[in-house]
């Protein structure tokens, strides 16, 4: 039988999920309630670049799209740090040679998995759609359009909220008797900045390593930068809101800049647009939303960000939205017309991987500003890396877990720690060696 679905969102995940379940014999309809980004060469919102590495290229594979996204795509296998000093020193992410994160275009992305759903011969999308109400007895979602304020209705077997982290259908959800929510505001916001291209004079359009996350880490904040095809970086400002050194106290460019000359100096030159850049760009909040269930009446479900919003900082938002679209589609194929079977099988895959990569995130965010100039931070990485290389199939660094593997969020979460605590153990026994050869020789 010919099953039919709405899509509410045609974001990253939701225009994914429109090819999967196209191809397999699904009538989509996707709704969007912004405009057409192809009428403007870019995706409304959000522009921060993405981090897509092994969850996320494996999902763009069994879409056929791998290839295209990583035409413009940048390999970064490791991390560049900038320290106060002005020096740089560069920590690979892994001790393997060919892993590495790929720096992709946010707008660039959506565009292309948007362009591959519109081809699908069973995908139709419309924007302007403002989504007023779900009936999961009845399958019905309901729009406004926002151009004509005319109202239309929907049926479908299922319902899909893609619509990200203020997701109206979650919200509509929310209503529910025994729906529990929470969201949790991070301190810090954050600002996108540029650096230019080089112009003239160089061999290179690009001001700094383009394959490395650059990162200049400053304790309460940081800011890092990504490399764009076009020879720019896109950095972002990941300051407290509120504070010392916060957005509140820094305004103006006239501020900003003194601000720089004393923690970025090395930047600063870089950046001939900044005065207008720290002016004209706002500064976004970075919420964690966690909710319970994720779905109603066997009919309607959320996925993505709409479920389970992260911060930014494990690049792993896209990553974990693209395995949510593989375990839906899995799940629908698997269970056949029992729709409400495919979702509570779909629910219990993703949720608990869902809030083992939010917790995750949250703590990378303390390692990348706090930890990542440290001495201690880079003797524990290279010992990782000895340990990954003398006995790989029992140590695995937390970070390959997430970004080079598709082990479940969970497991590796679970593994790091017990590999933690031998870390620990190992380093307390090191500790106590070496101070019994202190000992003996100081008592011979």
């Amino acid at each position: 039988m010919n099953k039919s679905v709405v899509i509410v969102g045609a974001g990253l995940a939701g225009c994914l999920l429109a090819v999967y379940l196209a191809r397999a014999g699904w009538t989509v309809d996707v709704r969007e309630r912004r405009g057409d980004p192809r009428a403007r060469g870019h995706a409304a919102g959000r522009s921060i670049n993405l981090a897509i590495s092994a969850r996320g290229l494996k999902a763009l594979r069994r879409a056929g799209l791998e290839e295209t996204i990583m035409r413009n795509a940048i390999r970064m296998p490791g991390r560049m740090i900038h320290t106060r000093a002005g020096t740089q020193e560069f920590h690979k992410y892994s001790r393997d040679p060919s892993h590495a994160i790929q720096s992709v275009s946010r707008s660039a992305l959506n565009l292309a998995l948007l362009e591959a759903a519109a081809s699908e011969p069973n995908v139709s999308i419309t924007f302007h759609q403002r989504c007023t109400n779900i009936a999961a007895s009845s399958g019905t979602a309901t729009f406004i359009d926002d151009n004509t304020q005319q109202t239309s209705s929907v049926v479908a077997e299922l319902i899909v909220g893609a619509d990200g982290a203020y997701s109206v259908v979650r919200g509509i959800l929310q209503k529910n008797e025994g729906f529990d929510y929470s969201q949790d505001w991070l301190s810090h916001g954050y600002k996108e900045m540029q650096i230019q291209p080089v112009t003239s004079g160089a061999h290179t359009p690009f001001a700094m390593d383009p394959n490395a996350l650059h990162i200049w880490p400053r304790g309460a904040s940081m800011m890092i930068a990504l490399p764009n095809p076009d020879g720019s970086f896109t950095c972002t400002l990941f300051w407290p809101h509120n504070g010392r050194e916060s957005f509140t106290e820094i305004s103006g460019a006239a501020n900003g800049r003194a601000h720089f000359e004393r923690h970025y100096a090395d930047a600063l030159p870089l950046m001939p647009t900044f005065d207008a850049d720290f002016d004209a760009n706002r500064v976004g909040s970075m919420l964690t939303v966690r909710c319970d269930p994720w779905s109603q009446g066997g009919r309607v479900v959320l996925l993505g960000d709409a479920a389970h919003a992260i911060v930014p900082f494990f690049g792993q938002g896209a990553n974990a939205s693209f395995e949510d679209c593989e375990s839906l589609t899995d799940a629908l194929a698997k269970h056949g017309d029992n729709i409400a079977a495919a979702i509570g099988e779909y629910e219990l895959d993703r949720k608990r991987n869902a809030n083992a990569i939010a917790d995750m995130a949250l703590t990378n965010f303390v390692e990348m500003r706090d930890k990542t100039a440290s001495r201690a931070f880079k003797w524990k990485k290279k010992l990782e890396h000895f340990l990954h290389g003398v006995a790989p199939r029992f140590f695995i660094p937390r970070y390959d877990l997430v970004s080079f593997s598709t082990i479940a969020y969970a497991d590796a979460l679970a593994k790091s720690i017990q590999q933690d605590r031998v870390l620990a153990t190992a380093g307390m026994g090191s500790i106590m060696a070496a101070a019994l050869v202190v000992a003996w020789f100081l008592l011979k």
